[in-house]
């Protein structure tokens, strides 16, 4: 019998295997419930962008032709939404895919690259993924950038910034991003990960466009996951300098992405209703988060996104199964190195009072 983790590469098994989120007909049929809410994976929970369904319907009949592999509409649409031109603008299946692309493109056995734990997965993964070597330094709520800065080397080629940062909300401001663009030794890329910034509401939230403008080396990604509510289509974009850009095109498979998150995606950016309505509902429903965790003696993190990271003070697993039980799924954050805190996406007024109910039942349960 052939012992294939024999026969891998020692850096694919340095790569655990992603633990996602339980989806909710998995709950329903292990606990025997109905009308479960999922609250684990940061989704829009007011849906995807009724333009862009109208957008998929139409496509629907010609899904037996390939899309376009060069995304030229939508490479129009997302530079003229940000005063960039198309060759400065990268689509992916989901920002992830741009991550690995990055990893792929400039990282190698010898290199390094800088991650801020407690962070976003897919960076780790796309670093140990090409064979280089991921420096991690720890932060005990998010990005720390002196941190990040003083572990940077002769051999590191990337580091990777989640502004605001999964899974804690938290966020870096101007200042001390543009300090820290000032002190980076030259010849290092900044993938800045911004897949929550339209739900950024403070006033020094650094807009990370802004820095591609001036000429900086950085790459910005964003997603359509999100506050689009399209995750399920797989769609996401980065801005960067244009030679950057080029070279992640030589990587790029061709179709990555299908024909119809492409469509969904183009009509998407122009559904300006469905996002004042879905920030709308994220203002109000993190007041009343805050409020109900208060309640219960809890603490949380203010979030910039639309999630929120509350601290049990107990065995974050405990409150999480007692969950399941009550139908109400959550994020366990031990699995991002958090022990005894959960992160949970913000919902409607009414999906936000029955995790707070819920959360209170088993909070109580399990001090019996």
């Amino acid at each position: 019998m052939i012992n294939w983790e024999k026969l891998a590469k020692p850096n694919i098994m340095r790569i655990p295997a992603y633990i996602p989120g339980k989806p909710s007909e998995e709950v329903e049929r292990e606990y025997g419930l109905t009308d479960v809410l999922k609250l684990a994976s940061n989704e829009n929970v007011l849906g995807p962008s009724p333009k862009a369904m109208a957008a998929v319907t139409k496509k629907v009949g010609a899904v037996s032709v390939y899309p376009d592999a060069d995304f030229t509409l939508l490479r129009q649409a997302i530079g003229a939404r940000h005063g960039f031109t198309p060759g400065q603008v990268i689509v992916g299946n989901g920002s992830d895919e741009i991550i690995r692309l990055v990893a792929e493109s400039l990282l190698g056995p010898g290199d390094e690259a800088v991650i801020c734990e407690p962070t976003f997965g897919e960076y780790i993964y796309a670093v140990n993924l090409v064979g280089a070597e991921p420096v991690v330094v720890r932060s005990q709520h998010g990005q720390d950038l002196r941190a990040i800065l003083a572990a940077v080397t002769d051999r590191t080629r990337v580091v990777f910034i989640c502004n605001p940062n999964n899974p804690t909300g938290t966020y870096i401001g101007k200042k001390e991003l543009e300090a820290f663009l000032a002190a980076l030794p030259e010849g290092v890329l900044v993938l800045y990960d911004a897949a929550y910034r339209e739900y950024a509401e403070a006033d020094d939230y650094p807009e990370g466009f802004d820095y591609v403008r001036r000429g900086a080396p950085i790459l910005t990604t964003r997603t359509f996951s999100k506050i689009y509510g399209l995750a399920g289509l797989r769609i996401g974009y980065g801005i960067g300098p244009p030679d950057l850009i080029s070279l992640l095109y030589r990587v790029k498979e061709p179709f990555n992405v299908n024909l119809l998150g492409q469509a969904a995606a183009l009509d998407a950016l122009d559904d300006g209703e469905h996002v004042r309505r879905s920030l709308e509902m994220n203002a109000s429903g993190k007041k009343q988060i805050y409020r109900g965790i208060e309640a219960l003696g809890l603490e949380y993190l203010p979030s910039q996104a639309n999630f929120v990271l509350v601290d049990l003070h107990r065995d974050e697993k405990e409150i999480y199964q007692r969950l399941l039980h009550l139908g109400v799924i959550v994020r366990p954050a031990g699995f991002f190195g958090l022990p005894g805190r959960i992160r949970v996406t913000i919902g409607t007024s009414e999906q936000n009072q029955r995790f707070l109910s819920a959360l209170a039942t088993a909070l109580a349960d399990a001090s019996e």
